[in-house]
């Protein structure tokens, strides 16, 4: 056998790391989107390790036991089910209304509808159909135009700047609005907020121009931490407020609204009419009372966690000799946070895959992004499982990852 064919038929794990990682990652390249995505949940549902586990990694029967297990303490199985907003649904939403410290709070089955149909009701009082927003605001961004296409507002970005509106910004817009909206956190941007002095500057000054303010409070839950402030509070400072039951609480689906009780009351007719009204809702109410009693006291948790697995992942990547690293923000307003890497999306996320199936061990659940040429970032989120890894863990597996990155 020549030097040659030697060299090519050698043992995988004598190559060069440079040359396996480059070798998998064209293999990687060859399949199709299908495959590449049937390996990457596979390989996920067996990883052992990780710092988020996603419901959406599980099958149908585990999530059914994640229901059955949690439902007995949180509602009355006994009672009959729910049909068409009454009896658990109303629960849910009295439930809402009181941690959030508004008068009366709505049942929506998608966060899309629930707050078109607020800010449509708003748009009704106060004769303006303008609502000024953040340019990567999650309606702006994921919802394909709704706002104008399906509930004839107008919206206006106030900044594309990567952080919250300031309060300068919202006194010299240039235009009138009858309503602000705005992201807590701000998703796009690496989960931000601002701090609480700033926020309330913010909502003083779009009082000053007698605009509403409602709140896209998606991931309202976990922001008591970083404001120092319980939920009803922070809530307090809008006219009112949007928050999901799936992102941070783990449940199947579903969001509610809440404000005056004149406001929920036109709401509800509303969601009739954009086809809210199911006759029986119950498996994602149950979900999000379970998530409410669960996952909500233990998102403060979280949240002093990330930063701890932040801090790991900065001074990993940098022991590691990776020649740029950015964990953003630096110390994590919530428990969710980026990290961006001078990498292609591809070599990331083939690295990560091989990980995960090679040691059962996975620091990245989402996917790479593309950030610019040769630059890439991910959302990185710590919950419950996330809590057993300790700074030493984090680094031990950033180095592992590190060594599956081409050269």
């Amino acid at each position: 056998m020549s030097d040659t064919a030697a060299e090519t038929e050698k043992d995988p794990a004598e190559r060069p790391a440079d040359e396996t990682a480059q070798q998998a990652l064209e293999e990687t390249a060859k399949l199709s989107p299908e495959q590449r995505f049937e390996r990457r949940a596979v390989a996920w549902k067996a990883a052992e390790r990780v710092l988020w586990r996603p419901s959406y990694q599980q099958t149908l029967r585990e999530r059914m036991a994640w229901l059955n297990d949690g439902a007995e303490g949180v509602y009355n199985l006994d009672h009959r089910v729910d049909m068409y907003g009454d009896g658990l649904v109303e629960s849910l939403e009295e439930r809402v209304a009181g941690l959030l410290g508004k008068e009366a709070a709505a049942f929506f089955p998608t966060g899309t509808m629930a707050q078109q149909v607020a800010l449509r009701c708003w748009a009704g009082r106060t004769g303006d159909h303008t609502v000024a927003m953040h340019a990567l605001s999650h309606p702006e961004v994921h919802e394909r135009n709704a706002f104008s296409q399906v509930s004839g507002l107008r919206p206006v970005r106030v900044t594309d700047a990567p952080r919250l509106p300031t309060a300068e910004e919202i006194r010299d817009f240039d235009e009138p609005f009858g309503t602000l909206m705005l992201e807590l956190p701000l998703r796009d941007a690496g989960f931000l907020l601002p701090s609480w002095e700033e926020l309330s500057d913010v909502v003083e000054a779009a009082r000053e121009r007698d605009a509403v303010v409602h709140f896209d409070g998606a991931r309202l839950w976990e922001c008591t931490r970083h404001f120092g402030r319980p939920l009803d509070e922070i809530a307090g400072l809008a006219d009112s407020v949007y928050v999901s039951f799936y992102k941070s609480l783990e449940g199947f689906g579903g969001a509610a609204i809440a404000g005056p009780k004149t406001l929920i009351d036109e709401a509800k007719t509303w969601r009739h009419r954009y086809g809210g009204m199911i006759i029986q809702q119950f498996p994602t109410a149950l979900a999000a009372l379970i998530g409410l009693a669960r996952e909500l006291p233990r998102l403060p948790e979280y949240v002093a966690h990330a930063r701890v697995v932040a801090a790991a992942l900065r001074e990993g990547f940098t022991e590691a000799e990776v020649p740029w690293v950015r964990v953003h923000p630096e110390e994590p307003h919530t428990h969710q946070f980026q990290i961006w890497l001078p990498y292609e999306p591809d070599a990331l996320g083939d690295a990560g895959l091989r990980q995960v199936e090679e040691t059962k061990t996975g620091l990245f659940a989402q996917r790479w992004s593309h950030g610019g040429p040769g630059l890439a970032f991910t959302e990185v989120t710590v919950a419950a499982p996330g809590l057993e890894w300790t700074a030493d863990d984090v680094k031990a597996a950033v180095r592992d990852f590190v060594e599956r990155l081409p050269g």
